[in-house]
């Protein structure tokens, strides 16, 4: 009959449908099944973080596809708040810095125990120094001899008795005199780095957004756009930033990848002020052509006295320079800069090294460094 022509027909467009339904999102499917069904500890983080960048892109959301920055050395798309570390050569969440006493990067899931590192060290140094100030004291005791005019210290073995079990002569006093002046010095370095560690983590910031947060209002202000950057992650509480990071489990909040949010904001609110600081940088970036070799060393004797004693104190490498070659410079100092320096095997400006090289080795080109026209007026203003 008609109706069950029209009934059979009906079930078979259902069936067309629900086929490629599952033909179109079936990874989407796929992945989200794994993710959920499998525990935490089976997934490595990095993988993790692929399958979900890889999650947000397959949904088909192109806000998510835009907003993700894509790294060119792991080849995958970075989670919010996460950073490439070109000495561990892999990107890290949330990442704070590099650590080269660790020889780790300082992140999501060890920023609490690096925290508490900082905070352990002087308190140990502290203790030290007050033993070595008393083996000090005691044993210079008996040792002192004061006079009209003068002071005596005889370091000889000491009067009394018993007999010391460990002989304090000249070299173990120097000895302890100098642990004591690392003692102290360490305190106070690493006492410093925890109070810095302490204002960023109540903050709910890491170091690395700190400078973002403050090339923010550079930019606004060079700019004079009228925005408003308000940094996504403050909570706006310093007990809640506080809890972010410090748990009594020791296992961070969340899973380094979806992140709460203050009232206005979204997961992608820094990561577009990262995407709209990186075209800026592109605009602003001036480009520079080598005129003399430039072997790559921390501090060049051959480029003059200037240059080699106001080296910059960074980790950032140098790039060696050869006579002819390209560099997009983006930041400097009055004898040194910073840019990317064009290979012949790049594709459309696509790889480069970066690093510092000294001022004297370069001159400015006459073309800007991304268009390859003249520079116009508004840019010479700058």
């Amino acid at each position: 009959t008609v109706s069950s022509e029209k009934r059979i027909l009906m079930l078979s467009q259902q069936d067309n449908r629900v086929f490629h339904f599952v033909n179109r999102f079936w990874p989407v499917l796929l992945l989200a099944i794994c993710m959920s069904v499998l525990p935490r500890h089976v997934l490595p983080v990095e993988l993790r973080i692929h399958l979900t960048c890889l999650f947000f892109c397959l949904k088909e959301k192109s806000q998510d596809c835009m907003y993700l920055q894509y790294c060119k050395v792991c080849q995958s798309y970075k989670a919010p708040r996460s950073h490439h570390c070109r000495k561990c050569n892999r990107c890290v969440m949330k990442m704070d810095h590099h650590c080269p006493w660790i020889n780790n990067c300082c992140g999501y899931q060890n920023h609490a125990s690096f925290t508490l590192f900082l905070l352990l060290a002087p308190l140990g140094c502290i203790h030290a120094s007050f033993i070595f100030v008393m083996t000090m004291y005691t044993q210079l005791y008996n040792r002192i001899s004061f006079g009209w005019s003068s002071v005596k210290i005889d370091m000889s073995a000491a009067k009394r008795d018993p007999r010391p079990i460990i002989p304090f002569g000249l070299s173990a006093f120097a000895a302890s005199l100098f642990a004591l002046g690392l003692a102290l010095g360490t305190t106070i370095a690493v006492g410093m780095l925890f109070i810095i560690q302490m204002k960023v983590i109540l903050t709910n910031k890491t170091s690395i957004e700190s400078w973002i947060e403050e090339k923010a209002k550079d930019r606004i202000q060079y700019y004079q756009t009228g925005e408003t950057f308000i940094f996504p992650y403050d909570m706006g509480s310093k007990w809640k930033n506080f809890k972010q990071v410090f748990t009594w489990s020791g296992i961070p909040e969340g899973d380094g990848l979806d992140w709460p949010v203050r009232d206005g904001c979204h997961q992608y609110s820094l990561t577009i002020e990262q995407l709209k600081q990186k075209a800026d940088k592109r605009v602003r970036s001036v480009r520079y052509r080598a005129v003399e070799d430039y072997s790559g060393v921390c501090c060049p004797v051959t480029k003059g006295v200037k240059t080699f004693f106001t080296t910059p104190c960074t980790e950032e490498p140098r790039i060696a320079l050869s006579k002819g070659d390209l560099i997009l410079a983006t930041r400097g100092l009055k004898h040194w800069m910073y840019g990317e320096k064009i290979l012949d095997s790049a594709a459309d400006g696509g790889i480069r090294e970066r690093g510092w090289f000294p001022r004297k080795c370069v001159e400015k080109c006459q073309y800007d460094s991304e268009t390859d026209q003249p520079v116009d007026g508004e840019k010479k203003n700058r």
